[in-house]
């Protein structure tokens, strides 16, 4: 059957469908039947391109024609028994629902609950800019000059014609140099913020999260110091019959540095998926802070000392919700952020 064939017999249809067209719900259909993308009419539209070119503007006035017979005929029908409601009848009768209220985003839940513990232990909250410079990022923080962290994958760099030396920061360190350029010990502060580095996006990265960095500075500060204050501060945030397990470690700005591992406050030390079955959960890292860093922001190594420690915030966020993919956080989707 040639496509000419195909556009009377649909004519002769849609002519034989028309005064059956008796309600809304019948206008609907037939809209939907004949006057749609994948409808009747757009089939034979489609079939235009196999005509031989002699034979289009035949064919094409025979298309031109059926398509207005059928919007005509659905136009018609509209007006006769009105636009089908895509809303359902209200019944003013029923209760109304309550109001859906908004909750706070579980990262800033955290970050308040951190906060609240470190400020009860004395610590003040400071902040600093996040876009930084070399210097406060690096540079004070004993960071050498061929150190990977400051290679463009891990971080980045701002391309600004007057300076070449600004980025994004890595960490919250920075403003912990800024507080040492600013206060006098004893300094008892910690950093919350974001912080941004070059990395591919997965289930267990961004380039953008957020850090909280602790400082303490004062004259007889020790790693016992360091050991109480986290001790005491992982057993009222996670599990006041916690032990611990400090690994040696290695940081440009600590020293000695360390990790902590804390016992997994879900499966009590067994072993589960949260803790990879191991029944330790790292929590921080932290160190002494190195003599350098001291003497390069303007304090005595000799008469001072102190401890630092950092941990991620979603990465603690993940360890309370037991949510699998940290981009989950980051989606808006109300399904996942409503149960917080």
């Amino acid at each position: 059957m040639t496509l000419i064939d195909q556009i009377s017999a649909l004519r002769s249809e849609i002519e034989h469908e028309i005064p059956t067209i008796d309600s809304a719900d019948a206008a609907e259909r037939f809209r939907l039947k004949h006057l749609v993308k994948k409808g009747t009419i757009q089939s034979c539209v489609e079939g235009l391109r196999m005509v031989p070119r002699e034979e289009k503007p035949l064919v094409g006035k025979a298309l031109n024609e059926l398509r207005a017979l059928a919007e005509g005929a659905f136009a018609h029908a509209q007006e006769q028994f009105g636009k089908r409601s895509s809303t359902p009848h209200l019944d003013l009768t029923l209760p109304p629902r309550g109001q859906r209220r908004g909750a706070v985003h579980p990262i800033t839940q955290t970050v308040d609950k951190l906060v609240s513990i470190f400020s009860s232990m004395g610590f003040e909250v400071a902040e600093g800019p996040d876009v930084e410079d070399d210097t406060h990022n690096f540079g004070k923080l004993n960071f050498a000059a061929d150190h990977p962290a400051r290679d463009m994958q891990d971080t980045f760099f701002i391309d600004d014609e007057a300076r070449a030396d600004l980025l994004l920061r890595t960490h919250t360190s920075s403003v912990q140099v800024r507080v040492m350029e600013n206060m006098k010990p004893p300094i008892r502060c910690i950093m919350p913020g974001r912080v941004y580095r070059n990395e591919a996006v997965s289930a267990r990265s961004l380039a953008e999260f957020h850090q909280i960095e602790g400082l303490y500075i004062d004259k007889g500060v020790s790693m016992a110091d360091l050991k109480g204050t986290i001790m005491a501060f992982a057993r009222r945030f996670y599990d006041e019959n916690a032990e611990f397990r400090f690994r040696t470690s290695y940081f440009p700005f600590t020293e000695p540095s360390c990790e902590i591992d804390m016992s997994c406050f879900l499966c009590k030390g067994d072993g589960c998926r949260i803790c990879k079955h191991s029944g330790w959960l790292e929590i921080c890292g932290a160190g002494m802070v190195h003599p350098n860093v001291l003497s390069a922001c303007g304090i005595d190594p000799n008469e001072y000392s102190g401890f630092a420690f950092g941990f991620g915030v979603e990465r603690v966020v993940l360890m309370l919700t037991g949510i699998d993919d940290i981009r989950l956080l980051y989606d808006n989707d109300i399904r996942v952020l409503s149960q917080f």
